[in-house]
């Protein structure tokens, strides 16, 4: 993982992903479970559904709804903020999984909002799902207040396990709003409103302010975090497809955000921006988790990183009404001279 990471940290050449990685060996995962049964006991069976969980139909959010419901007996209500634009195989897996026993909320918000979000962010930030980052944090938990759901599982703590600024150690188990709209969101919605966007178009981005009663938690504070698995369990439980020949544009697999087509823009706008790209992303996880040695993760990641998207591309010009030659300005636009000599990447990796 290079310096050039948001928030990462380095200490005496290594970052602070790795170090949590090497501490997460440390706990004591069956006392961690031991608190997890504990908790779920108090909330089983207070109505129809036991807790909400945020849903995009990939890998980790089906794990995680797949084992609440067969492996611990809960009932979740699954919540969904709808992908911009859905892939094939995104909506196949989705399907499946709501195939698999399971109530589903999807929220198809306003498209022509969307869309106008979707371009403005792309050009003014260099990254087009800004506003779904804000409606995948605040959807579920409208969904649980309408329904007096107490209960929500997320999936991972991020800034734990890829290396960011965990604001407490309570953050790592249970939801911090501050976190949450300054580390994943970024931004409070109010401030998006323009000639085309008005404050009433913005309410499915809105976390709700009035949060009594409701508690979010991560699961990975309960169970050992580890993406691979994930997608190894949905391979096995159910018909769970993986990205059209076997890897999305920029890296080397094909079961990591394959459910949006923007996903490899949105993915290769990272590469501009910060330096390093989705093969960096996806081989440091499996590095942490000995799926991958360290020279293996960088022959990979020599190989695919900062691949330019084009699997997709045409559809994500369409649905941005953008021209090749403007999006290709966009994306100079936003080339970080800090970071980038000409073509030439400059920084230090862990």
């Amino acid at each position: 993982m290079p310096d050039t990471r948001p928030r990462v940290r380095f200490y005496d050449g290594v970052c602070n992903a790795c170090l949590w990685a090497d501490e997460k060996r440390n706990i004591d995962w069956k006392a961690r479970k031991e608190e997890f049964l504990a908790l779920i006991a108090e909330h089983r069976g207070d109505g129809p559904y036991d807790c909400v969980v945020p849903f995009s139909g990939g890998k980790d959010s089906a794990s995680i709804a797949y084992r609440l419901k067969y492996e611990f007996g809960l009932n979740p209500l699954l919540a969904t903020y709808g992908q911009l634009l859905w892939t094939d195989c995104g909506r196949h897996n989705y399907e499946q999984v709501s195939r698999l026993g399971f109530d589903c909320i999807y929220w198809r918000v306003n498209q022509k909002v969307s869309r106008h979000l979707a371009r403005r962010f792309l050009i003014e930030r260099g990254h087009p799902k800004q506003h779904y980052d804000a409606g995948v944090n605040s959807c579920p938990v409208l969904t649980a207040k309408q329904f007096d759901i107490p209960l929500i599982f997320y999936a991972e703590h991020g800034e734990s396990e890829y290396g960011g600024h965990v604001m407490s150690e309570e953050s790592r188990r249970t939801r911090d709003l501050n976190e949450v709209l300054e580390h994943q969101v970024g931004d409070h919605p109010l401030n998006w409103v323009d000639d085309v966007v008005d404050e009433r178009d913005l309410a499915p981005y809105i976390y709700p302010d009035d949060v009594e009663g409701l508690t979010a938690y991560y699961f990975s504070y309960f169970f050992p975090w580890d993406i691979k698995k994930n997608a190894d369990l949905c391979m096995q439980k159910f018909e769970f497809q993986a990205a059209p020949g076997g890897r999305s544009d920029g890296t080397f697999d094909g079961y990591d955000s394959i459910d949006d087509k923007i996903d490899d823009l949105d993915f290769y706008m990272m590469h501009i921006k910060f330096g390093f790209g989705r093969a960096t992303r996806m081989a440091s996880r499996l590095i942490q988790n000995g799926h991958l040695t360290r020279e293996e993760g960088l022959r990979l990641v020599k190989e695919y990183d900062g691949e330019y998207p084009t699997k997709y591309l045409g559809d994500v010009l369409e649905y941005l009404q953008m021209s090749e030659a403007e999006l290709k300005e966009v994306i100079q636009s936003h080339r970080n001279p800090e970071i980038w000599d000409g073509e030439r990447l400059r920084h230090e990796v862990c």
